[in-house]
This record gives structure tokens, C-alpha cells and sequence, in this order.
């Protein structure tokens, strides 16, 4: 007699990334066991939701989202119902219906419902212009939306409201975060890194409404804007709702399981009905719902073992320590664990503000418990092995903030390398694809590059922060073979280097960005927050008196003509030629602090004064006052140059053998309004003894008996450079004509954000003296090129814009409070 064999049916409800991650895991294990139909609510096939950002951003179309294709159910026999979701499940007749009223059966049903976003009870949401941003459909709204309106407010300042404020902004719309709490991200970050995170996007035109509770969204026929419990209202042409997201339970609570804050599950993954199971975010384990995707994604492989395998399998989920890494462009952050600590846990912390790189390890009898990096994230991954593995770090602990390398070198720890990691360490977090997946996946589809290694296994294909790590691999499994990408090139944007776009610019005579991009072949058609930058300085650069500098590709602090604080008010710091002032100035300034109500003035270290604390909308007002008593912007803020440093020289001091303060006032009067790839400083100093620090400027000059050392590409800060010794001249005139050769080949050659020193190490001393020193036609050349420039950019910003009758937009007030 023969036995007929059938499959078993397997139902899955929801089509997202942990639904499909299981299916996935089953057909590893045991494909011929079940039958396998899917019904998702989205017209789509499975997408990568992470990638939604990138999306947003114009980094990337939606279909590089597609994690498996519409073939690809087909090939592994799967039905697929997009677009109809389930409504009802019958437990004991053991079928679904779906709202086109398809009824099916199942042996097992697996519950992958996920989350929806939390919507607050205030009134206005329902008026058009308001979404949230969890899928497909929220962005094609507010990409629509950025085509044609101009104000975004973004409801919930955690991962994913600055996901979506990043890609509203990158998209052009001018956008207000709201937030309830008073750091950002605070789940992920803690007071410290929340508030460099917030103070870098703020430079990056973001503005941010901290302790802000919506109260109500106003419009009449549609969205106008968003009113606080405080009264502040903010106008918005769109709102998106990103105030977290809570597990989707209605179809488990219709069909009587049990339910807690999600549906509850076992450590097989099984809920209270044992044919029924659930993953992802719709699930609750151990009192704890997850709504990032590795603990997703190790769900799926628990809840695979047990419906593929069933009474051999052994695997249980034990819960998941959470790691984060935000995606927001050029921002470097992770966190991992509990990085608040308590009582019985004691903090090891590094903070160097200059160059906003923060870490935190919290360590609790021996063992991490939590981190926080900010700026420097390098050694995240290892922090987060050390923290699962609960090894004891007590002996490195003097080392342990220094990273992975430092404690290696002091014999404490094994230097890192992949070879040394175990076979199930995960590699990309994103798509929880560990070593031995990738490096099986090499061998047996013999890759060589990484875009082969992403096709294949999605390591490193969304946020790409684990791209090292996959060359890492490539390289140990193929050694030579490893064929390594191309360099880089200045953006994402195009594979071109700066010096060839600089190169084609001036050949190709392009006038303008979209020129530039269109001719170029930009891959994205409005560039993105790394390029702007650097093309429009490149357009001044090349074509002074001609180009028309687009205010709105440059950062906040030039765009605003003052430096931006950590609470959102602005310094402002007139000039004050070689650190030279007066009465009548220094009277100017009291008035201006006394009648502004400007709550701090401070003597800076570039010998000028800085007035701390003034609200944006009140910049224009404090220029014009200044102006009046004859003062200009001190070009603080910007890729400019920024101060001449002198010491009293010869005039006043008995060790001077120049008029140091004199010369430091004719180079400033010469230099100053010029832009430039990052911030200048100069200084002068009056004798040997170097009191104006010359030696570690961009450009400094020594007074000696016989004239002037002059010595270039120094820098303080960090990492202190001293400057290297370019030449001696005997004059003054001389003096101006050096220096104005060298700013203009560093104008002209360095790289957008290069300060003098890197571009000066990359290029060689030998090469600026050959082009300054040796050849005099070169060098007067390039300071009739830096005189002529200077013709059109020597204007007052301050002036400029509080003259304007109707105020800049730059400056009128996001908010308003009633009185």
C-alpha cells in the first residue's frame, strides 16, 4: 500500500522583512515540508523597510529596496496575495479570510502583522498634507509633497523622525523637528550624544522644538501648521507623524490569543495557540517587543528551527541586547545596551568637544553593560561582541575607551582581525547575515568584489556601515584576488574626484550646479548635502564676479552669517582688524549687548569679542547696530578667513623688531571676505618670541631684524601641526604678496573641507615653494587672481542683510508664541 505524502500548510500574515525572513529560514531547513501562502496588506513583494530612508533622500529608488523578487515566490512555489490583507482568523476551524473574502486553511499559521505608528488623540488629523513614515505609500506622499510645498514638521525627534527629516531636507523643504523629551533619540542615546546630535543638524538647517507636546494640527482645508501645549506655533505645509510605532495586535486579540503589550510568544516563538506563531514586531517575548531588525531577524531563525524542524529542534530565543547605528548621513553614532547604568554600574567617558567625538562604556561587576559612541564608532562592533560574550574587561580596563587596537598593543587583547572572529558572528546587522554565510557564499559563487558579495547576500547593501568588514572578508578568503572598488569619489554623487571636477569646471567652462551636475552626470539630480557645499565654494573659486553663490548649498552658520549654540541662539563676533580696538567700538558693543538683552560676552583666543546668546530671528537688529558704530562681521562662521592674530611688536614692546601689529592689520584688510575650502587663520608676531602663536596659523609671519619669516600650513586645535618654514622676504609688500599666493593656490587646489595642513602634507612643502618661492611669475599670478577675487566678496554680510526692507526668510521666526 502506498503512502501519499502531502504538504503541510503554512500561512503566513504579513509580507515584511521578518515574515519572509522566516519563510526564507524554513526552505533552508526543511523546503519540501509545507506549502507556503502569503498575504500582505502593501501592494508589494517584500521590501526592505531600513532602505525607505535612503529612498526619501534620493539615494536610492525604491526598487533597490526588493528583497525578493516577484520570481523568486514563484521559483520556491510560494503563493503571494499582496494587497489583501488578512481580517479574521478561525482558530478552530483553522482558516483565515482576507478582506477580498479568499478563504484559506492551515496547519501552522505564522503572524508577522508588525506595527503601525502611534498617532496621538489631538485634533486636526484629518486634514490632508499629514502621514506617517512606514512604508511605501508615506513616501511617495511626502516626495510628492516636497515637489510642491515648502515646510515639513516632523512629529518625534527619535530614529525615525530624523530619518525623515534628514530626507524632507535633502528633498528641499525647509523642516521643524518636535519632540517631547529634552534629548533626542533618547532610547538610543543619553544626554550627552543626544545633544551633539542635535547641535550637528542643527548646523545642517534642521530646527528642533525640544519639550514640545502637539497639541493640536491647524489648517482648515488642509495642513497649515502645528500648535505646542506652550503656544508655540510652528507652520507646516506637511506633517509627519514619527512618534513611535506599537506592535499590531487586532487580528491576534480578535482570534482570543493572548495578548499583552504585543502577541505573546514562547521561546520557540509558539503564542498561546500552538499552531500559531509570531515574529517581529507584532510580537512580545519575555515581556519585551523589538522594532529593530536583528533581533527580528533572530526571531526568524528560533520560529524556523521549531515549524521546520519541529521535535528536533532545540534553538530558543533568549531576548536580544539592541545595538544602534543611526543613517543619517555622515553622522557616526552607535549605541549598545543599558548606557544609562544605575547604581551598581560605574561609567568610563571621553569627551573632546573640538572634535565631537564622545564615548561612554557603563561596566557593571566587571563586565560592559552599555555604550555610547559619538564620532568615532569604529570599535563599536567589538564593544557590543564584549558585551554579549559578558567577558570580563577589568584587566584592559585602563585602556578599554582607547579601542580594540590600543588594548591589543598592550598585550591585553588579540589585534583585531576577521579570521579571529567565530563563524556566526554577524557581520551586517541590517540583514543579519553572519561571517560564515558570507564567506560559504563567496566560495561556492567564487565572488570577488563587494557590489557580488551585497547581490548575493545583502551584507552591507542598507545602512553600509559594515562595508570594511565585508572587504575585510573578501580579502581573507581571496587574497590577491580581492578586487577592491575604486576610490571614492567627492560624494556619493559621482565617481569623480574633487581635482577632476575642479579640472572640468574651469575647462568645460560650467557656470552653475546644475551645469556642473548635469554635464558631469550626476546620479542624483540635486546633489546631496556633501557636494552643494563644495561645488558652489569650487563655482567662487573659478569664476569670481560671474558666479552667483547659492546661498542655500552652503551650511547653516554662513547661511545665517553667525555661529549656531547648543540651545539655538547665535554668537556673533565683529572684526577687529590685527586685534586692534577702541573706545568708540568697545562702547558700540556695550550698547549693543545692553540694549539686545545678549546674555554673554567673552574676549576670544583670535584677540576679538564674542557675543553669545542672540535668537536668530533678532541677528539682523544686532548687525545693524553694529554696523552704525562701524563694525563688520568677523566672518566667524565660515570657510573664511577668520582672524589676524598680532602681538603690540615694535610700537609698544621692548623685544620687538617690527611693527608686527600694523602688518597683522594690512594682511586682514587685504584677506578678509575671502572664502576659502575651510577656516583660515593668520598671525603675525613682532619678534622670535612668538607671542601671536604664528607658527601654528595657516599662514604666520615672524618679524626679524632683516624682515619677515614667513611659515605656512600650521594648525592648533586636536591635533596641533606646527607650521613649516616657507621663505624670507625684507618688505611688507612682499609679505602681502605671499601670502595672497598661498591662499589662492590652497583656494584653487585643496579639496572642499581640507584645512592648509592636510592639503599641505598631501601636496609636499617642495611643490607650494616650487609654485610660491622659486617660480615669480607663478606666484604673481596667483595674487592678482586672489586680488581680483577679492573685488567681489569684500562685503559686509551684516550689512547686506539687515538693509533688506522685507526680512530675510533666513532669519523671520519659525514660531511664534502668543502673548
Amino acid at each position: 500500500m502506498n503512502m501519499i505524502h502531502t504538504r503541510e500548510k503554512l500561512v503566513v500574515i504579513g509580507n515584511g522583512m521578518a515574515g519572509m525572513r522566516t519563510v526564507e529560514e524554513i526552505l533552508k531547513r526543511n523546503a519540501p515540508r509545507f506549502q507556503v501562502t502569503v498575504f500582505g496588506a502593501e501592494p508589494h513583494v517584500n521590501y526592505d523597510r531600513i532602505m525607505l530612508s535612503s529612498v526619501l533622500a534620493g539615494e536610492k529608488e525604491v526598487g533597490d529596496t526588493i528583497i525578493n523578487s516577484l520570481a523568486w515566490y514563484g521559483d520556491n512555489g510560494i503563493r503571494l496575495f499582496a494587497g489583501d490583507p488578512i481580517v479574521a482568523i478561525d482558530r478552530q476551524a483553522k482558516t483565515v479570510t482576507s478582506e477580498s473574502g479568499r478563504i484559506e486553511s492551515y496547519d501552522r499559521l505564522l503572524l508577522a502583522t508588525g506595527s503601525r505608528p502611534i498617532v496621538p488623540p489631538i485634533a486636526g488629523l484629518n486634514l490632508p498634507g499629514i502621514c506617517a513614515f512606514r512604508d511605501i505609500a508615506d513616501v511617495d506622499q511626502m516626495i510628492t509633497a516636497s515637489t510642491q510645498h515648502r515646510r515639513a514638521v516632523v512629529i518625534g525627534g527619535g530614529l525615525l523622525g530624523l530619518e525623515a527629516a534628514n530626507g524632507l531636507m535633502k528633498r528641499g523643504m525647509s523642516v521643524a523637528v518636535v519632540h517631547l523629551m529634552d534629548t533626542l533619540m533618547e532610547r538610543q542615546l543619553d544626554k550627552i550624544a543626544g545633544g551633539l546630535l542635535q547641535r550637528e543638524l542643527d548646523e545642517r538647517g534642521l530646527n528642533f522644538f525640544m519639550n514640545g507636546q502637539t497639541e493640536e494640527i491647524l489648517g482648515t482645508d488642509r495642513v497649515e501648521g502645528v500648535r505646542l501645549a506652550d503656544g508655540r506655533e510652528i507652520p507646516g505645509d506637511l506633517v509627519c507623524m514619527a512618534i513611535g510605532i506599537r506592535p499590531n495586535v487586532d487580528l491576534a486579540k480578535k482570534a482570543d490569543l493572548e495578548i499583552n503589550r504585543g502577541v505573546v510568544v514562547g521561546d520557540d516563538m509558539r503564542t498561546s495557540d500552538p499552531n500559531i506563531f509570531a515574529v517581529g514586531e507584532c510580537a512580545e517575548h519575555r515581556g519585551l517587543t523589538y522594532g529593530l531588525v536583528a533581533p527580528l531577524y533572530e526571531m526568524a531563525k528560533v520560529c524556523a528551527d521549531h515549524l521546520a524542524l519541529e521535535e528536533t529542534a532545540t534553538s530558543g530565543y533568549a531576548g536580544s541586547i539592541l545595538s544602534t547605528k543611526l543613517k543619517v548621513t555622515g553622522i557616526d553614532l552607535f549605541s549598545a545596551g543599558n548606557f544609562n547604568g544605575g547604581e551598581d554600574c560605574s561609567e568610563l567617558t571621553f569627551n573632546d568637544t573640538g572634535r565631537r567625538v564622545y564615548k561612554k562604556v557603563v561596566l557593571r561587576d566587571g563586565h560592559i553593560e552599555g555604550v555610547v559612541l559619538y564620532g568615532e564608532v569604529t570599535d563599536g562592533g567589538w564593544y557590543l561582541d564584549l558585551l554579549r560574550k559578558k567577558e570580563d574587561v577589568t584587566p584592559f580596563k585602563d585602556g578599554l575607551l582607547f579601542g580594540q587596537a590600543v588594548v591589543a598593543a598592550m598585550g591585553q587583547v588579540k589585534p583585531a582581525s576577521v579570521d579571529d572572529l567565530p563563524a556566526d558572528y554577524q557581520i551586517c546587522g541590517c540583514n543579519g547575515v553572519c561571517k560564515s554565510t558570507i564567506l560559504d557564499t563567496i566560495a561556492a559563487k567564487s565572488l570577488s568584489t563587494l557590489e557580488e558579495v551585497r547581490a548575493h547576500t545583502k551584507a552591507s547593501a542598507s545602512c553600509g556601515s559594515c562595508t570594511g568588514l565585508v572587504e575585510s572578508l573578501l580579502k581573507s578568503a581571496l587574497g590577491d584576488g580581492f578586487q577592491k572598488a575604486a576610490p571614492a569619489g567627492m560624494c556619493k554623487c559621482t565617481s569623480l574626484s574633487h581635482e577632476e571636477v575642479r579640472r572640468r569646471i574651469k575647462d568645460e567652462r560650467l557656470m552653475n550646479i546644475p551645469a556642473v551636475m548635469a554635464a558631469l552626470g550626476w546620479s542624483q539630480a540635486d546633489g546631496c548635502s556633501s557636494c552643494r557645499p563644495a561645488l558652489n565654494f569650487y563655482l567662487i573659486c573659478a569664476w569670481p564676479g560671474e558666479y552667483q553663490d547659492d546661498a542655500q548649498s552652503r551650511f547653516i552658520n554662513e547661511r545665517a552669517a553667525a555661529n549656531i549654540q547648543k540651545d539655538g541662539t547665535f554668537s556673533v563676533i565683529p572684526r577687529m582688524w590685527g586685534g586692534v580696538t577702541s573706545a568708540k567700538e568697545l562702547r558700540a558693543i556695550a550698547d549693543v549687548v545692553d540694549n539686545h538683552g545678549i546674555p554673554t560676552v567673552k574676549v576670544t583666543g583670535g584677540q576679538r569679542i564674542d557675543m553669545l546668546g542672540v535668537p536668530k530671528d533678532r541677528l539682523p537688529a544686532v548687525w545693524r547696530d553694529l554696523n552704525a558704530a562701524g563694525l563688520v562681521s568677523g566672518h566667524a562662521y565660515g570657510k573664511a578667513l577668520r582672524t589676524v592674530k598680532t602681538c603690540v611688536g615694535s610700537e609698544w614692546c621692548r623685544f620687538g623688531t617690527q611693527d608686527s601689529t600694523a602688518m597683522g592689520i594690512a594682511l586682514e584688510k587685504m584677506t578678509w571676505g575671502s572664502w576659502h575650502p575651510h577656516k583660515v587663520k593668520l598671525a603675525v608676531s613682532g619678534c622670535p618670541r612668538n607671542c601671536a602663536e604664528a607658527t601654528i596659523k595657516d599662514f604666520g609671519v615672524v618679524a626679524v631684524e632683516s624682515g619677515w619669516e614667513l611659515h605656512v600650513g600650521g594648525n592648533g586645535g586636536i591635533k596641533v601641526r606646527a607650521t613649516d618654514f616657507l621663505c624670507k622676504v625684507e618688505t611688507d609688500a612682499e609679505v602681502l604678496e605671499y601670502c595672497g599666493a598661498f591662499l589662492q593656490l590652497y583656494r584653487e587646489e585643496a579639496r572642499y573641507l581640507d584645512r592648509t595642513a592636510p592639503w599641505l602634507e598631501r601636496v609636499g612643502l617642495d611643490y607650494v615653494k616650487a609654485r610660491i618661492v622659486v617660480d615669480a611669475e607663478s606666484r604673481k599670478a596667483l595674487y592678482v587672481r586672489f586680488l581680483y577675487s577679492q573685488q567681489f566678496f569684500q562685503n559686509d554680510p551684516w550689512a547686506e542683510n539687515s538693509k533688506q526692507e522685507a526680512p530675510n526668510s533666513e532669519f523671520a521666526l519659525l514660531a511664534t508664541v502668543d502673548a
